[in-house]
């Protein structure tokens, strides 16, 4: 699975497994193989909100290194 998908793109495979999976249409096999990409895809989602999390609270804190929300997310301890 390719980790330079959006996280557009991402979850709307992921939403697409969803489907297929609550549809009942699966053979086991299949279901388990669609569960671990849906897997990969959830956690390519996550890395994304969580690299744009960090994005937006470097942009709280102020011009003068005044903090005016919170501190910022450090994404290389997540």
């Amino acid at each position: 699975m390719s980790e330079t998908k959006t996280f557009e793109e991402a979850l709307t495979e992921l939403e697409a497994i969803v489907r297929n999976l609550e549809s009942g249409r699966v053979q086991l096999e299949q279901a388990v193989d669609a569960y671990e990409k849906g897997m990969a895809l959830k956690k390519i989602c996550e890395d994304r909100l969580a690299e744009a999390k960090g994005r937006i609270d470097k942009l709280i804190i102020g011009r003068q290194n005044e903090i005016t929300g919170k501190e910022p997310l450090d994404v290389e301890s997540c």
